[in-house]
């Protein structure tokens, strides 16, 4: 029998290929758990679409409204060509998605990048990190959001179930807004004049009216169920400017996540959703088909002293007949009408946001920064600034209504923050003292002061990387208190508290929630009062700020916080791709 005889160069051989084992089955393993790539192309085009009677051009992604889902799971990386054929200029934010060191990919124009132009491409590059739930995308520029949405989906990792019963169904359920004229016009005008922009015709569930709106009977959302099935609707608010109550009649609904976090489940019959924000909700079917169809009914909580659009959209919730029913039964069932709260209902309001609170388990824990670095205390809300060179306005004295934070009306750069951040050209730009107080104290929810006007500019909070924040946001009775949902790019903030009236520093801190907080991207400043949140300030980038009522937005209701780089190499934002569009 040979002997065998191993040189020390067999050994390290041996020893290499063991070890390339190891590695390709960690390697592999991590990958079971990274998740995949997933490619997605979005055309930007035109589209003839009839609601209303009346027919009209819209801008679609894909010919689709509202726009294509995105499903993925967490975990995974998302590969979105956005190709522009229109003559708009076009940007997509994907709305509460943390963009961890992907700021390059969020998405709103001329703060994370140059829009892309007619004719040009960007492809936005993102892995979907720690998030499971309903999200959205929509986009980032001037008022194109009005058509241009759709749901993101992201279900839980293989494997992992929801902390809630497996729904038979999902469905998602998505608000938007329409106007019979052509909404760029529209903003383009009341910016012109210095007047409200007009509001919209109706409301819309995945893109249709319902029969409440004239000759819309046809153009109706129909949600078919099983009796004893349970469904989890995944509301969307993307309308522009009006928070909304939803109601399904006769039916309870169990809320179970928000912003794409998970909550402690609790019943409902309304559920007031504010434009950027998402719900998952389920719905129990009743255990016996019953004899009636039901009213899924939107229409707005409105709190300021504008004009409104005072409807109602209207889906149909039916039961898969019975075996033993007849046909001609089920065609004539009555439609039973669900009842919604007064349109100004702020008490509601309060009380429907109190209850949302984190899971705060040890598998969905509730981060909450415990130690807070900087304070911080915004007013938002309304004001006015002189008109334009050369323009005629028709507000007092040739001034416009405009809107502001901390009394800062934000004017949009000409080239992107993240640009101008990035590579050390803020000059001229953007600089770093927004305040961090009111310029002014005054009674802010009670008798407005003398002098309105707002002062105007583009300016920024600086933050060093990981500090914590905690910023109170109250509310102004300048030209009326209003309900304003503030969304924060880039981070999930905790909600610790909120209340009606002047925020006090000394007694409103006590009752703060630091336990099991609820943890969100967009949050309603109550109407004539206050919210207080904190988040941790862990991804380097430039992140807006801003109301998302779209004409407040557009009036400058807006600001950013630009987060430094950390020390560590996962803790700096890598340069911009090479496809980032140019101003």
């Amino acid at each position: 029998m040979a002997s065998l005889v191993l040189t020390s160069s067999d050994i390290f051989r041996a020893l290499f290929l063991a070890l390339s084992v190891v590695w390709l089955l960690s390697d592999l393993a991590f990958a079971k758990h990274a998740g995949i790539t997933r490619h997605y192309k979005f055309d930007i085009k035109m589209q003839s679409v009839t609601r209303l009677c009346q027919t009209k051009n819209i801008v679609t992604v894909n010919g689709q409204f509202p726009g294509p889902r995105i499903i993925a799971r967490e975990g995974d990386r998302l590969l979105i060509k956005v190709v522009n054929h229109v003559k708009y200029n076009v940007t997509i934010h994907w709305h509460g998605i943390r963009q961890i060191r992907s700021g390059w990919a969020d998405g709103p124009a001329y703060v994370t990048q140059c829009p892309i132009q007619t004719g040009q491409s960007y492809v936005y590059n993102f892995t979907l990190t720690g998030q499971r739930g309903t999200l959205f995308w929509h986009a980032h520029i001037s008022w194109l959001r009005a058509t241009l949405y759709g749901p993101i989906v992201i279900l839980p990792k293989k494997h992992a179930s929801y902390p809630f019963p497996h729904p038979y169904k999902e469905v998602p359920i998505v608000f938007g807004e329409w106007w019979k004229a052509d909404t760029e016009t529209i903003i383009n005008q009341a910016m012109a004049t210095g007047g409200a922009p007009n509001i919209s015709d109706a409301f819309t569930i995945n893109g249709l009216p319902g029969p409440s709106y004239n000759c819309s009977a046809k153009d109706t959302f129909k949600l078919k169920v099983k009796a004893g099935k349970t469904y989890l609707l995944r509301l969307v608010n993307a309308a522009l400017n009006d928070e909304l109550f939803f109601r399904v009649e006769n039916h309870n609904l169990t809320v179970v996540e928000a912003d794409a976090v998970y909550v402690k489940p609790f019943k409902t019959d309304i559920v007031l959703i504010t434009p950027g924000q998402t719900t998952n909700v389920l719905l129990r079917a009743k255990s016996k088909t019953p004899s009636a169809k039901f009213t899924m009914s939107a229409r707005p909580y409105a709190t300021g002293p504008a004009t409104f659009d005072n409807t109602t959209t209207i889906g149909i919730l039916e039961y898969e007949k019975s075996a033993s029913a007849s046909k001609s039964n089920h065609k004539n069932l009555p439609l039973l009408k669900a009842k919604l709260p007064q349109f100004n209902d702020s008490s509601y309001a309060m009380k429907f946001q109190r209850k949302f609170r984190s899971l705060a388990t040890a598998k969905f824990p509730a981060k909450v920064p415990k130690n807070v670095d900087r304070r911080f205390f915004f007013t938002v809300g309304l004001g006015i600034l002189p008109c334009s060179k050369n323009q005629t306005c028709q507000g007092p004295n040739n001034t416009r209504p405009a809107a502001a934070v901390n009394n800062v009306s934000f004017v949009q750069p000409n080239i992107a923050l993240l640009q101008a951040h990035f590579f050390n050209k803020s000059k001229g730009v953007y600089t770093t003292n927004f305040p961090t107080n009111p310029p002014f104290k005054f009674n802010y929810t009670g008798t407005p002061p003398k002098n309105i006007m707002l002062s105007s500019g583009t300016k920024v909070v600086a933050l060093p990387f990981n500090t914590s924040v905690e910023l109170v946001m109250q509310d102004t009775s300048i030209l009326g208190a209003e309900s304003h949902p503030l969304h924060l790019h880039g981070f999930n903030f905790f909600v610790l508290g909120q209340g009606v009236g002047n925020f006090d520093p000394k007694k409103d801190p006590t009752k703060f929630n630091l336990v099991d907080p609820a943890e969100r991207n967009t949050v309603g400043v109550p109407a004539g009062g206050w919210v207080a949140i904190r988040f941790l300030a862990d991804n380097p980038g430039v992140w807006f700020m801003h109301c998302h009522l779209e004409v407040h937005t557009s009036w400058g209701l807006k600001m950013a916080w630009v987060v430094n780089d950390g020390k560590g190499r996962k803790q700096k934002l890598p340069p911009p791709p090479a496809d980032l569009p140019k101003c």
